[in-house]
């Protein structure tokens, strides 16, 4: 029987659309098949903030940045902490991907038509020593659009094969199985969904209307990762981390479910760092949601004074932005699955950033006079809203009120002493006296200051929160949200999937999350941001390009 096509890519995210597009500039014919509507296309990129991380640019360099290779693959090996038998591709592709993010990748991008918000974030910003966690210097590139700015060429680029003849779309098609021929993967099959008017990101309807079957040369799996899957979270969840929490919410949409991990491994695949998760600590409920459990993430600068549920301040070096995962094992280990910022408005003014393309209308828009008002008028919007209908925040003069509040919203029980939560905020305080301390916080936020970027939109001038010139206080209730899966299928340079006994199995690639990014599993137990987005364009275009070499 003929082949429908030469390729087939299960998930229209952005993995498939890299890998899609490189296969339709070699002329090779592509149907991506997915269970999501159209309107979903692009899948969780669509809803990112954009960020890229590149190394040693010429927005670093313009902002008195010294970055290299050197000290990039320095990093990201430190943070990486690879030490298992199954790090061994991992491994190769985090060196390709640095050397990546510091070679090509910015021009490559460029050409395009992606470009880059001029000033670099510093997230991840590490654990205390130059030779673990973290990120030595910032990295964070924001794309001009975010999220539908990194997917639009993409996108441009797919829609253009299909008027070619050598792209089609199989939307509302859900796979079940990967056809296997002997040893080698020649196709898929599945069912096909009801026809979903339903919003992007929205919670589609899964009643079946029929079954597919789709014969190509090779197959190539982007279907995401795990965590909008919460029982799939828990069941994996490491116990370096501590006990998996008892409530979670959702940084991504309904349809992140991680089915094709384990059809992948029914067809020989082999999933490896299961236990290798990314989930995010400063998570706040979305008060307009728009899937399931909808949680949106906080990006802090440094300022905030974070405290656990019983209003225990976060031991060193815990503070915003420093270090995402340890920060999650301590949470974990104080038996709540919640913790606290403590803020005045002088900081959530300058310091508050939500994560998400629809939060940051200004940058997803690509509009400067908005960008320009951001930075001169005050609390941004989408941040004032949450303040006005968010449950998770709090907004008071009186410090006594903000505690009284905040032990209410946790559930009535006075976990909180005021005097406790006093005694922390007058001592960091008392810090600010003399322009040297031993609050080690308030030395991080002195430094952050040195770095132009941070001086001029990310780090509020230091002050005294219980002066009552810089209030009122704001207490935001900081929730466990799940987003990534850093495990996955292990795949060679070339996005093959391996099976159990090291050899590629025919036919079968994979790329982005549900590879790990790579390898399975390019970040090793944690990641240095700005890293997930592009592990699925390099990837991606990897598994493209390879697969393009190998049928015809």
């Amino acid at each position: 029987m003929a082949n429908d096509a030469d390729v087939i890519i299960v998930g229209a995210g952005l993995a498939g659309l890299v890998a899609a597009a490189e296969l339709a500039e070699a002329g090779r014919k592509v149907i991506i098949v997915d269970q999501e509507p159209e309107q979903s296309l692009g899948g969780q990129a669509f809803w990112s903030l954009g960020g890229l991380f590149l190394v040693d640019s010429p927005e670093q360099r313009r902002m008195r940045i010294r970055d290299s290779h050197e000290l990039a693959l320095s990093d990201w090996l430190g943070t990486a902490a690879f030490d298992r038998e199954e790090d061994h591709w991992p491994r190769k592709w985090a060196e390709a991907y640095v050397a990546f993010a510091a070679g090509e990748k910015r021009s490559w991008l460029m050409q395009r038509g992606m470009k880059f918000f001029p000033v670099v974030g510093w997230a991840e910003r590490g654990g205390g020593n130059a030779t673990g966690h973290g990120n030595s210097v910032p990295r964070f590139h924001i794309t001009w659009g975010t999220g539908p700015g990194v997917l639009e060429p993409f996108v441009l680029r797919a829609r253009e094969a299909v008027k070619q003849g050598l792209v089609s779309f199989r939307f509302r098609h859900r796979v079940d199985e990967l056809i296997r021929t002997g040893s080698a993967v020649e196709g898929v099959s599945g069912t096909v969904l009801e026809p979903s008017g339903v919003g992007r990101g929205e919670k589609s309807s899964r009643e079946v209307v029929g079954d597919f079957e789709i014969k190509a040369q090779a197959v190539i799996v982007t279907s995401g990762g795990i965590g909008a899957n919460h029982e799939l979270v828990r069941k994996n969840w490491p116990s370096r981390l501590g006990q998996p929490p008892k409530r979670m919410i959702t940084g991504v949409p309904d349809h992140v479910d991680g089915r094709m991990l384990s059809i992948a491994e029914t067809a020989g695949g082999r999933l490896i760092n299961r236990d290798r998760m990314w989930h995010y600590v400063e998570g706040i409920k979305n008060w307009a949601p728009i899937w399931t459990g909808h949680g949106i993430r906080i990006l802090p600068g440094p300022s905030s004074l974070w405290l656990d549920a019983r209003g225990q301040r976060m031991p060193v070096p815990l503070y915003p932005g420093f270090d995402t995962l340890a920060t999650l094992g301590h949470i974990a280990s104080t038996g709540f699955d919640y913790s606290w910022f403590i803020l005045t408005e002088k900081i959530i003014r300058k310091e508050f950033a939500l994560s998400g393309s629809e939060q940051n209308p200004d940058l997803t828009g690509k509009s400067w006079r908005q960008v320009l008002g951001r930075a001169t008028s005050g609390i941004p919007g989408p941040v004032r809203a949450f303040m006005d209908k968010g449950e998770d925040f709090i907004v008071e003069r009186d410090l006594s009120a903000l505690v009284k509040r905040m032990n209410a919203l946790a559930g009535g029980e006075p976990l909180l002493s005021l005097e406790a939560v006093e005694r922390e905020i007058h001592a960091r305080d008392m810090q600010l006296d003399n322009p040297f301390s031993k609050d080690m916080q308030v030395t991080a936020l002195r430094g952050a200051r040195a770095y132009l970027g941070d001086r001029l939109i990310r780090t509020a001038k230091p002050h005294k929160m219980l002066d009552p010139a810089n209030g009122p206080l704001i207490a935001v209730r900081l929730n466990i949200l799940t987003r990534k899966t850093l495990g996955g299928l292990e795949t060679d340079l070339d996005s093959r999937v391996l099976g159990r006994d090291g050899q590629p199995v025919a036919g079968l690639y994979a790329a982005g999350e549900v590879a790990g990014f790579g390898g399975g599993g390019v970040h090793g137990y944690a990641a240095l941001e700005g890293t997930f987005l592009g592990g699925c364009i390099f990837s991606g275009r990897s598994a493209g390009r390879a697969a393009a070499q190998t049928v015809g």
